[in-house]
């Protein structure tokens, strides 16, 4: 093995926070290890010990610009589980509507503006011919979105503006002309234009989401107990602008976005065969978002090593933290409960790479029964279906269809992104069951929106979790509370599950695994993995923080973006 080179991605761009890749590659190009590292410090948790409990969500949305909505809606929910206060059933709706527009906001952005680039080159597009593009999205829709030939070709004219002016901007990086793309100049132009509404799309769900949030990012709705837009909630003019703008976002889900990864899936079949991407196969959902008499969005369990013929429950108590790989002082497996992050950083190695035997990340290793775990759209996908879910098995069976999928293409890079569209599909659908809910409720008067409790009558010692399903997978919160304050507080989000290290037994997380097997079909240009790390939706912004308890910057960094061998 002395001919293994070593690649640097460093930072991964288009993604939330800093992410850096180490791979070696063999003589035939092929990777045969892999390092993920997350380069900045949380601190939140630091920041959250000795405050009052019904604090904590406000500052605990902080974690991530991005995925405000759900850090606050855990913490809120850790802290109410620890009380024991039950919210009234519209508080839960109206956090639901909230929640699952966020999950379809953040799948449509994450698909084109963050990971369509993988698989879309710009400068193919400018070949196009509009006449053909415009039949050729006909192919996977038969009422495709915005598809004259006009307007596909006012698209392209923008498209060779930019070029022209030297103005790509986002796109002036891209691996363009690399031979690892697969879709005609045809296809690339729809999927540009796609790319190009989807902008505007992911506007109208932020305005939706803000008619019950308050605004967003870091929405005001949430308090310990329920929330606080009752006047939204009564009003029907706020609740048909609500409806209006999902009816909207629903037809470019079903127009454009399912169909361009109906479209993807086909041109990249070989990628798919090769089982390009796929990690270990251990998938974990914790399930949730009721509706209707009992019925339930996603479902929850644990599935070992592709093994579709069985499902384990979910079981919260059998997650831990370790960080024998990780930058911190403890390593030893702790229970969220008693988690500790205090910094130990061992720096890098002299050439400047990370010290792969060692410590070399800011994320620790999450564990599920001492087991690595993949969570996400993928997991939950794959866990409705094989437990015959009457939500998700629909939708899963009519893309399978259509695609000739069989469940275990799923576990790839393209199959992963054709998860989290068919799950698009669904949150779309079921906001309108959730609003109905709604309606109903305060149609027959029942207006309540709050617990009332009183908080000095409350356990003065108390600990709880809230742990939800959200657009990147499965999202924990920890609450230890003593002398009525915050004693600890520990957050297992999502990208720690995917971006988790190697543990004390040296087996990878779920990044480094799906990596391992890669041809790249040219090492300077190692589009391949950026592909396969993408297809995860990385938010390293919040599994790392970079910030001291006095809020004061600790040091300043200019990271240039390079990929090295």
């Amino acid at each position: 093995m002395n001919n293994l080179k070593k690649i640097v991605i460093d930072p991964v761009t288009r993604i939330e926070g800093h992410l850096r890749i180490e791979v070696e590659i063999d003589e035939n190009n092929t990777v045969r290890e892999a390092w993920a590292s997350g380069q900045l410090f949380r601190g939140i948790e630091t920041i959250l010990k000795g405050r009052d409990p019904r604090d904590a969500g406000l500052i605990a949305q902080r974690i991530c610009g991005v995925c405000t909505n759900v850090h606050y809606r855990a913490s809120i929910s850790a802290v109410e589980e620890a009380y024991g206060i039950t919210i009234p059933p519209n508080a839960e709706i109206v956090r639901n509507l909230v929640t699952l527009s966020l999950f379809v906001q953040d799948h449509i952005v994450h698909y084109y503006h963050l990971h369509s680039l993988d698989f879309v080159d710009i400068t193919a597009a400018l070949r196009a011919d509009c006449e053909k593009a415009s039949a050729e999205a006909l192919r996977w829709s038969s009422h495709p979105y915005r598809n004259s030939a006009g307007h596909l070709e006012s698209v392209r004219e923008k498209l060779e503006g930019f070029v022209k002016a030297g103005r790509l901007g986002l796109f002036s990086n891209g691996y363009w002309g690399h031979s690892a793309y697969r879709l005609s100049p045809e296809q690339n132009l729809v999927h540009m234009n796609h790319y190009l509404e989807a902008l505007r799309i992911q506007r109208e769900i932020s305005q939706a989401i803000a008619i019950f949030a308050g605004k967003t990012p870091h929405p005001q709705n949430l308090v310990v107990g329920g929330v606080t837009s009752v006047a939204d909630m009564l009003n029907p003019q706020r609740l048909n602008d609500f409806l209006f703008i999902i009816k909207e976002v629903r037809d470019f889900v079903e127009r454009a976005y399912v169909p361009d990864l109906k479209m993807t899936v086909d041109a990249y079949r070989e990628s798919i065969a090769r089982g390009e991407g796929r990690a270990r196969g251990n998938f974990m959902c914790c399930g949730g978002y009721r509706f209707g008499k009992g019925g339930v969005l996603f479902e929850d369990g644990v599935i070992y090593g592709h093994d579709f013929s069985r499902v384990e429950p979910f079981d919260p108590s059998k997650i831990t933290e370790e960080a024998s790989r990780s930058w911190y002082e403890n390593d030893a497996p702790l229970s969220p409960y008693e988690g500790e992050s205090v910094p130990f950083y061992t720096d890098l190695n002299d050439d400047g790479t990370l010290r792969s035997e060692g410590k070399y990340t800011w994320v620790k290793a999450p564990r599920y029964g001492g087991e690595v775990m993949e969570v996400g759209p993928l997991a939950r996908m794959i866990v409705g279906y094989v437990k015959n879910s009457p939500v998700i098995r629909p939708y899963m069976e009519r893309f399978m269809e259509a695609t000739a999928l069989e469940l275990g293409d799923f576990s790839t890079t393209v199959g992963r992104n054709a998860a989290r569209a068919v799950e698009a599909q669904i949150c779309c659908d079921y906001l309108f069951d959730m609003m109905s809910d709604l309606i109903e409720n305060v149609k027959y008067y029942d207006e309540e929106t709050w617990t009332k409790y009183v908080f000095e009558e409350l356990p003065q010692e108390a600990r709880g979790a809230g742990i939800f399903e959200v657009p990147r997978g499965v999202l924990s919160h920890f609450v230890r509370i003593e002398d009525a304050r915050i004693a600890n507080y520990q957050a297992v989000v999502p990208t720690t599950w995917n971006a988790s290290p190697k543990d004390a037994r040296n087996v990878r997380g779920a990044y480094e695994e799906a990596l391992i097997g890669i041809m790249l079909a040219d090492p300077a240009a190692p589009l391949e993995v950026l592909r396969a790390v993408h297809s995860f939706d990385p938010c390293l912004a919040c599994a790392v923080h970079v910030i001291d308890t006095k809020g004061r910057e600790l040091s300043h960094y200019k990271i240039l973006n390079r990929c090295s061998l």
